[in-house]
């Protein structure tokens, strides 16, 4: 574990927080990978790697969801607030909580997104895999 002194989170070593610019890539393409699924296989492979704490565009990019509570990935339960609830509140008020959430994210120094919010969780990049369960 060490100190990110631009977060101010603790995380695991070989680990950093993922950039604005890599999780933005995230929301960009889980549109295609919905198309090329046809919608139900892109659920059903969200359902299965949430275990992991990730999205389907989080698992190809090499990411994960981090609880820094608790200094674990966010398991199926946490996944599943932070995708489902988290994604709710996203779009309660349409354009004005996705402005919102866009700017938490890009100003913050975690880069929380409403949804990350929701369920305690930031994104770290984890290019050696060192949090596989």
């Amino acid at each position: 574990m060490y100190f990110d002194q631009l977060s101010g989170l603790i995380l695991p070593a070989g680990t950093q927080l993922a950039s604005v610019g890599r999780r933005i890539g995230a929301f960009f393409l889980a549109i295609p990978l919905i198309i090329v699924t046809l919608g139900i296989g892109y659920v059903v492979w969200g359902l299965i790697v949430w275990g992991n704490g990730q999205t389907p565009a989080l698992q190809v990019l090499g990411m994960r969801a981090w609880r820094p509570e608790t200094n674990k990935v966010a398991g199926f339960w946490f996944m599943a607030l932070r995708e489902t609830v988290g994604r709710i509140v996203d779009h309660i008020l349409g354009l004005i909580t996705e402005i919102t959430s866009f700017v938490l994210f890009v100003a913050g120094k975690k880069h929380q997104a409403l949804h990350d919010l929701v369920a305690g969780t930031v994104v770290l990049y984890d290019p050696d895999k060192v949090l596989l369960s």
